[in-house]
């Protein structure tokens, strides 16, 4: 089955698509990669839904990723003892680290760590934003405060602390937990929340082993002051946008959204844009026009993925959620103004064979007006320069091992395929031009162009660039 978007779709699974019929229906309507949440659902629930993607896999012939994205650190307040309070502005009210249920005057913030960090002056965000305190004095088990903004305040509501670094690791005992049933499972991307460091990444990637590819959840504004070290040192990076328009005023959102885009093409990694892409579709069968032109900007920015979270998850119209967003995506890719924008944000090449390689293969698919670039790599990083390129011609990935095949769903403009390794360059070239034309890529005579390494299967050896004709012999060499 050949998409015809490059922009990748990824769909949160959960209670309202955990049926093998229902996870083919957002496949067949589009969807390249699947996120199982761990912050909600049973190992055994997710294993399910995992098991029925790889079946399904296997009954299409196309690789399909499952991201795995692990819950993080979760601070929340305690309980109060006779139900919801009102703050109101100017009120004073404690957080502290006595476990007695809370009142209209204290409660439970069961986190020393967070009281570690405080100054007087500093703003604590509670229940997504909808309560602001300032520090007015704070210790090592409390802190004083002032209601800046008042509002209804329930028991285990969210805590942020916007501007403050926290000494917290990303991984909590349950995400470690997670993460290991989940490597067993054998998802293809770990999303990280929380991370606020590049050291976060070394740590979970310690854990992973390089047995799924790590990507960074970007929600916290100290991730974004290491920014393009974070990008360095992950595989991907997820903008996060719900929780970073909890502790940065909302016009900042898209100025960074944009900022962590052009970081991650430069650097050559993928990119997904999530979070409330498509809200109103949880309860409606279309969009709003702000909804959709925001999908619209994301492709528009040349992200790798957009993403629906409680649209598929939770959502009364899933399957019509992902139609809508393959829709935007391919009317965006076919506007001239599309191309134009990707061809003004071309990168500037890295100086290595492979990137001098990866923007010949491009220019050539461009003057030749060929069918497809179709790319040999074992570790995905050859598809990735390419992928980089923002070609015309769409990219296929061509690979031996399906670990890397699955990971490379989440690219942009890319075409994963399973493979055998190449013995000599006559076998390369027959059996890319031979998998061109079984994924709907061109006919018998069609030009295609191909880079490899040699010698093969050595990662990191992209030196080779040919141009066959699919049914045919190679042209050039």
């Amino acid at each position: 089955m050949r998409r015809q978007h490059r922009t990748k779709i990824v769909a949160t699974l959960g209670p309202g698509t955990a049926t093998a019929e229902a996870i083919e229906s957002l496949f067949d309507a589009g969807v390249d990669v699947f996120r199982l949440n761990f912050s909600h659902g049973a190992h055994e629930e997710h294993k399910a839904r995992l098991d029925a993607i790889r079946d399904l896999e296997r009954r299409s012939a196309r690789p399909i990723a499952v991201m795995l994205d692990l819950q993080g650190p979760k601070l929340r307040i305690g309980v109060f003892k006779d139900g919801p309070i009102e703050l109101a502005e100017g009120d004073k009210f404690r957080l502290d680290l006595d476990k007695a249920p809370g009142d209209q005057h204290r409660v439970t913030l069961p986190h020393p760590e967070i009281f570690q960090a405080l100054d007087a002056g500093s703003d604590l965000l509670l229940d997504d934003g909808r309560i602001k305190l300032t520090v007015e004095g704070c210790g090592s088990d409390h802190a004083n405060c002032v209601v800046a903004v008042g509002g209804p305040l329930s028991e285990r509501k969210g805590v942020n602390v916007p501007g403050v670094l926290l000494p917290l690791s990303p991984l909590t005992e349950k995400d470690r937990a997670d993460l290991e049933y989940g490597l067993t499972l054998g998802v293809d991307w770990v999303a990280l929340s929380f991370v606020q460091r590049p050291e976060d990444i070394v740590e979970a990637r310690a854990l992973i082993q390089g047995k799924a590819g790590i990507m960074a959840k970007l929600e916290k504004p100290s991730a974004i002051a290491a920014l393009e070290e974070i990008v360095q040192e992950a595989d991907a990076v997820m903008v996060a946008r719900g929780d970073l328009g909890v502790e940065m005023p909302p016009e900042d959102v898209p100025v960074l959204q944009r900022r962590i885009i052009h970081c991650c093409r430069t650097a050559g990694k993928p990119v997904v844009v999530a979070t409330q892409m498509l809200d109103s579709m949880v309860e409606r069968p279309v969009p709003t026009r702000a909804e959709a032109s925001d999908v619209a900007t994301a492709v528009y920015s040349g992200a790798d993925a957009v993403m629906l979270s409680a649209e598929t998850a939770v959502g009364d119209y899933p399957v019509e959620a992902v139609d809508m967003m393959n829709r935007i995506i391919e009317r965006v890719e076919r506007d001239p103004v599309y191309r134009e924008g990707i061809e003004a944000q071309k990168q500037r090449p890295e100086p290595t064979t492979a990137d001098a390689v990866a923007m010949a293969a491009a220019q050539v698919a461009s003057t030749l007006n060929v069918n497809a670039i179709a790319t040999y790599t074992t570790s995905g990083s050859t598809t990735l320069r390419i992928a980089r390129e923002r070609p015309v011609a769409p990219i296929l990935g061509l690979t031996p091992r399906d670990d890397t095949a699955r990971r490379l769903a989440v690219v942009w403009g890319v075409h994963p395929a399973r493979v055998p390794d190449a013995k000599d360059l006559d076998d390369m070239s027959s059996t890319a031009t031979h998998q061109a034309k079984i994924d709907g890529f061109g006919k018998d005579g069609d030009r295609i162009v191909i880079t490899a390494g040699v010698p093969f299967s050595t990662p990191g050896k992209t030196n080779l660039l040919r141009i066959a004709r699919i049914g045919g012999a190679t042209e050039t060499g």
